[in-house]
């Protein structure tokens, strides 16, 4: 340990030329403000990469560098670091070997963790190196869960006729703890969804992380009743009600961040199905310039938002993206001149300065009826949550002609598609020709992992395909699955556009009730860059796959 203290890490990577000594006392200046981590900073200023500093830290001081998705941790070695450490210091045990403890860190720099650690076990530490990724998996894995399982196990009744109202409201109870540790895993782990799934003999607790379902882990049948009047009770849902679907809300903090949670209910043969959907409130809507948007499509959409009044749409199977992209159009039209009114199912974020309104169909307020009114309250522009009948439809393109911007979702496969299904609704051909001033078809990605990602020569079949969309490319991307990525090879989202801007000729089209094929052929004359090619830009770039491309644009 004596030589790693000698050395400082700026030092170290100014002296592996990783940085330059300006960016090292620019980060110094920085540092001194903000006490952020050194390490921390380089990294969020975009200076270093993760990988770059567990390579200088591996290669300079000797220190180990470990794959935590590849290590079958013990579990009674985790009991050596309690939970309260082993998360504020982003450290945990691996092995021990008579009085030496192999501890994984983040910052196997940070001395004061180290000696605390020492403290608190006995053992001598033996700092490793993983990344934080991997150790905030690891921990929300390893602790807390398995704890309240075995502390419930041993503790509760066997059916759930005897739950107990304390068990599931006393917040010491292993019950509450259970959920709230499982709520915060999905959290730290960037999950989308939480199911919980009823078998015949057990429940799986499955997560939605970048799109793709996994079976977190297995619970015992018994404990079934006890999560779901937990979870229903946080969500003000009816208890006693186990044979009609639910739905309700659950607003938390975790880790100093506000979730919002919108939670289901569904009564299937072996129980009630729980899904929650996690919204982490604290990441806030992104500015348009941040969406995902290619050069000429960002420039065609912010054009698109900017015209005084007509109906924009954006386009797109559940889960592509699209309440993202409609509040990040209303963030950038909200100024202090204009009256924004939205009406959604439900509202899923809420934007300072914009008045939103929440369906409510059991007491009449529909899309339809909420938007008559809300035409008379003076709006310039109004978003409506989704057009799913002909009703809306016909209401919100008629408020689009009196000078109303309307913005929308529909469910089409295409941008092009989306007059078709408007004239299928009964909408009058003129109408739409007069009032549809865009639409943005668009589809989720999964981005290769950043720290496995290496280059392959396409395979022939490869470069046929991207020849025949007008693309040429020496080498592809993809990810060789590492513990960020838990072995899948991506890591995050990205949304591939279809932005077609309504022209003279288009709507000319539209007004004579041309053909799928003759939209299809004006749209591309217009330069419009189709969902596949945007996506196989992004893959020739980089930034995800072929295969995930196809996935997406094959299957819809």
């Amino acid at each position: 340990m004596s030589t790693v203290k000698k050395k400082r890490l700026g030092d170290l990577l100014v002296e592996s030329s990783v940085i330059s000594e300006e960016q090292l006392q620019e980060a110094l200046r920085e540092q001194a403000k903000t006490k952020q981590k050194l390490g921390d900073l380089l990294i969020s200023q975009g200076y270093i990469t993760e990988q770059q500093l567990i390579q200088v830290l591996e290669f300079q001081l000797g220190i180990p560098h470990v794959s935590l998705f590849k290590y079958q941790i013990d579990p009674s070695i985790t009991q050596i670091i309690p939970e309260s450490l082993a998360r504020r210091y982003q450290a945990i045990p691996l092995q021990k070997e008579g009085g030496k403890l192999l501890v994984a860190m983040a910052d196997p720099l940070d001395y004061f963790a180290i000696e605390e650690l020492r403290m608190s076990t006995g053992f001598r530490i033996e700092p490793a190196i993983s990344s934080k990724d991997e150790l905030q998996r690891a921990i929300a894995r390893h602790y807390g869960l398995q704890d309240s399982m075995t502390l419930i196990m041993g503790e509760l009744p066997t059916t759930a006729e005897e739950i107990r109202e304390t068990e599931i409201t006393d917040e010491d109870s292993p019950v509450v703890r259970l959920v709230n540790q499982m709520i915060q895993q999905a959290v730290q782990l960037q999950v989308s969804d939480i199911h919980v799934d009823p078998a015949e003999t057990n429940v799986m607790i499955r997560y939605r992380q970048d799109g793709v379902l996994r079976t977190e882990r297995m619970i015992p049948k018994q404990m079934q009743g006890f999560i779901t009047a937990r979870l229903k009770i946080m969500a003000k849902l009816n208890i006693a009600e186990r044979r009609l679907p639910q739905d309700g809300r659950i607003k938390m903090q975790v880790d100093f961040k506000t979730i919002d949670i919108r939670v289901s209910s569904l009564p299937t043969i072996h129980g009630e199905k729980i899904v929650l959907r996690i919204l982490d409130l604290s990441v806030g809507v992104k500015p348009i310039d941040q969406l995902g948007f290619g050069t000429r499509n960002y420039n065609v959409f912010k054009d698109m938002i900017t015209v005084p009044y007509g109906i924009i749409l954006i386009t797109g199977p559940t889960g592509s993206g699209k309440t993202t992209t409609l509040y990040s159009a209303l963030q950038h039209l909200n100024k202090e001149d204009v009256n924004v009114i939205t009406i959604e199912d439900p509202v899923e974020y809420q934007l300072e300065g914009i008045n939103q309104v929440h369906v409510s169909p059991q007491i009449g307020l529909t899309f339809a009826t909420g938007l008559r009114s809300i035409l008379r309250q003076d709006p310039n522009i109004v978003m409506v949550g989704e057009i799913r009948d002909s009703e809306t439809a016909e209401i919100a393109i008629r408020a689009s002609l009196t000078g109303h911007l309307v913005l929308s979702t529909l469910h089409t496969n295409d941008s092009v598609g989306t007059v078709t299904r408007f004239r299928d609704m009964g909408v009058a051909p003129y109408l739409i020709a007069s009032s549809l001033v865009g639409v943005v078809a668009q589809r989720l990605v999964r981005r290769v992992c950043p720290d496995c990602k290496t280059a392959y020569e396409p395979s022939e079949q490869e470069l046929i395909f991207l020849q025949q969309h007008g693309f040429h490319a020496d080498k592809l991307y993809r990810g060789a699955g590492c513990g960020n990525c838990n072995k899948t090879g991506y890591r995050g989202r990205v949304a591939i556009h279809e932005v077609l801007g309504i022209n003279d000729e288009i709507r000319q089209l539209i007004s004579m009730e041309g053909t799928l094929a003759d939209l299809r052929k004006a749209a591309a004359d217009s330069g419009l860059i189709q969902l596949m090619d945007d996506g196989l830009d992004k893959a020739v770039r980089g930034i995800t796959s072929v295969q995930e491309v196809l996935r997406e644009t094959m299957t819809h």
